[in-house]
This record gives structure tokens, sequence and C-alpha cells, in this order.
């Protein structure tokens, strides 16, 4: 529901971030009282081990009409608890950051001012970026695909969650229910004017990153299978060269047995291991065919994507499962 007298909402998934909630709760309302604007600062808990549920309630009792806490009944993924805040916000642009601080806060207004412009996706580029050789190549290579897969308008830096967007967006993207959705990329497809300010980036000063080795390599696979056709086109490219070269191969056999009688005997042992090639790669395009197969499943049980169990801090919500 989108109130008349709010003008920002922002919305912060939160996981297991305890030791930053505090600062991040006082340099977000202190960054957004300067606004001198309406704003609520929804903290959607995605199901934390620690104590960060407790400490979001307690600032939304603390801070009321400011801070809303929303929370989820298990952990969803970062995604999903973004599209539950984007569900509570009731203001006209929606600006969305992480809780581990390397987004500073104080930057929140010039996406504003962005969208005041009336850009309707405002991303952010990281200055003098603060993370780790691994972390900058991985981000790099999920750009990198994400630019491939939009096939349009790209922006440079879709890993930051510092990002703005307008109310006919947010509602453009809560319309989408598929499952692994990958918010920055499905709201290109719905903007009409996009812009990208550079902003500061910050190390993180505790706590740990929730995106490891393997998440990593998971996400750039959901993005891959989620939002393109292109590996089963690969997949049947490759199916005709291994068809091709096995023809072509099974000619040249054919003809050194026929030169030397004892040639083909003598190779056997390599044409098993030829054969165990391409039954790997026969199996390899089972399991990718499989994962499309598999989301299409996940999708047609239209199961929620996320549950709220309960909001505190704010009223008229429709909170519930989605």
């Amino acid at each position: 529901m989108v109130s008349e007298n709010m003008e920002l909402s922002i919305v912060i998934p939160v996981y297991n971030e305890e030791e930053n909630l505090p600062e991040l709760l006082q340099r977000t309302i202190a960054a957004s009282d300067k606004l001198n604007t309406s704003y609520e600062i929804i903290l959607v808990d995605d199901g934390s081990c620690d104590s960060s549920q407790l400490l979001i309630c307690d600032a939304a009792e603390k801070n009321p009409g400011k801070v809303v806490a929303v929370v989820l009944s298990s952990n969803f993924g970062q995604h999903a608890a973004v599209t539950a805040g984007l569900e509570v916000s009731s203001g006209k642009y929606v600006v969305t950051m992480d809780a581990d601080l390397q987004n500073p806060p104080e930057e929140i207004h010039k996406l504003l001012e962005k969208l005041r412009d009336g850009f309707d996706v405002v991303g952010s580029i990281r200055e003098n970026r603060q993370d780790t050789f691994f972390r900058k190549f991985a981000s790099k290579c999920v750009n990198r695909m994400v630019r491939k897969l939009c096939n349009g308008r790209t922006m440079q830096d879709y890993g930051c969650m510092l990002r703005g967007y307008s109310r006919p967006v947010v509602n453009a993207i809560l319309r989408c229910h598929e499952h692994g959705k990958f918010i920055p990329m499905l709201a290109m497809s719905f903007a009409r004017n996009v812009v990208e300010v550079e902003v500061k980036h910050a190390e993180r000063t505790a706590g740990v990153s929730k995106y490891n080795l393997w998440k990593l390599i998971a996400l750039q696979y959901d993005l891959l299978t989620g939002t393109s056709v292109f590996p089963l086109r690969m997949v049947t490219c490759c199916g005709f060269l291994v068809a091709i070269f096995g023809i072509i191969f099974g000619l040249v056999i054919f003809i050194m047995s026929q030169i030397d009688k004892h040639w083909g005997a003598n190779g056997i042992f390599a044409l098993f291991a030829i054969q165990f090639v391409f039954t790997g790669g026969v199996l390899a395009a089972l399991g990718l065919i499989g994962e499309y197969i598999g989301k299409i499943h996940l999708n047609t049980r239209a199961r929620p994507q996320y549950f709220i169990e309960f909001v505190k801090g704010k009223t008229n919500n429709n909170s519930g499962d989605k």
C-alpha cells in the first residue's frame, strides 16, 4: 500500500548482523533526518540466528514512525527478503541497501535526488571498492554475465545493493512471482529512465560476508538458468558438434582399420575413453535440462517465496506470505 504522505522507504535485508545493527540504525536515521522528508526504514530479518531480530523489533518500538521491523519465518535469501520489504514499503521512492555498512547511509541522498529528477531506477558505482580480490573478481563476473543477458540497456555495477526504485517499478517487481529472481536485473526490464551515480564504499568492520564461494557460484548459475535459454542452445550446438565429430572419427577408424587390421584392436581403450567423455557430456546436458525443469516445477507449484511472520512499527500493512 502506497502512502500519499510517505516519500521515501529504505529497505534493508538483515541476516546475522547484530554487531552492525546499532551503528546502522544510528547512521541511517541521522542521514534520513537530514533529507527533510517523510521516510521509513524497513529492516527485514531473514531468519537470523543471532539477536538481530530482537534488535530490529526494539528499534521499531523506540522509533515509531521511522523504523519498521519485518520478521520472516525462516531464511529465504537476500532477494526474497528485499521483495518482502518492497511489499511492506509505502514510499513514493524506495532505496535498498545492505546491513553491513559497506554501503554508507550518508549516500542515500544522491539516489533520492535522481529519483526526484524522474529516473525509474538509480544504480550505484562503488568508488575505491573496499573488498578482497576474490569478491571483486566474482562481482566482475556477475556484472559481465548480467550485461550479456540484458541485451539492451545495462549498468556498470549490478552487485551493489544501494539502489533506488520508483513506485511503478516496485509495483511491477511485486507482480513477478517467479522464484530466484534477481531484483536489479528485473527492475531494468520495467524501467524507462535509468542512471548510475558514484557512491562511497567502506570496509566491513564487523561480522562476515554471507556470500562464500559456493553461494557466488550458485548465484551465477541461477542468473544464467533463471533468465536465459542460452545454456540450452549451447547444449544443442555442442550436441551437433559431438555428433559430427563422432561420424568423422568413425570414418577415420574404419579407414585405418582397413589399412592396418590390428590398428582398431590396439586402440580399443582409447575408444572407451572417448565414450566416457561423450557419456559425461550427455549427463551434463541432462543435468542442465533438469535444472530448467526444476525451476518450472518450483514456479508451477506457486509456493510462497517468503513468509512474513509479523510486522512491527507499521499500521495498515498487508503482511503475509508471498
